[in-house]
């Protein structure tokens, strides 16, 4: 068998340096792939607008707990129509930002408003920063005083 050695080399030369090349690439720790995990600590509001139950927890390590207590103790007040209206997390540590872009936002409120012959009463439902805010932001979307809109419930983290 004949080795054209002007072919060869060159081509041998390519071999041994992407076999370099590969092997310097182990070397490089490879960025950590993204969990998807949310951090924080969570906080849901439940509430069923046919009954007017509602239902809440607060300090859950992960979103989805957070979201199935509050539904559980809605549906436990004998609330036909629960589901989560409200979900909010605090910062664990100051300097957790996960990337996913849900806010750090402290507290969140449930304020309900007189039906007058409505098939359901209005409401709303909000987080913010802080109490105030939250509660400010439920009653806004409840519809305010002219529709008679009380805070039902209110939590912080």
């Amino acid at each position: 068998m004949l080795i054209n050695h002007r072919l060869s080399f060159p081509l041998l030369a390519a071999l041994v340096g992407l076999t370099i090349a590969s092997h310097a690439a182990d070397l490089v720790a490879p960025p950590p792939a993204p969990t998807g995990e949310e951090k924080g600590i969570w906080g849901a509001i439940a509430y069923s607008p046919g009954d007017g139950r509602h239902g809440f927890f607060w300090g859950a390590d992960k979103r989805q707990e957070a979201e199935d207590i509050a539904l559980k103790y809605c549906e436990n007040a004998d609330g036909a129509g629960c589901r989560v209206v409200e979900v909010f997390r605090n910062h664990r540590h100051w300097d957790d930002d996960d990337g996913t872009g849900f806010p750090y936002e402290h507290c969140a409120a449930l304020s309900v408003g007189k039906s007058r012959g409505a098939a359901t009463p209005f409401w709303g439902a909000a987080s913010a920063t802080t109490r105030r805010e939250a509660e400010d932001k439920a009653t806004a979307q409840c519809g305010g005083e002219g529709k008679e809109c009380k805070i039902r419930e209110w939590v912080c983290t």
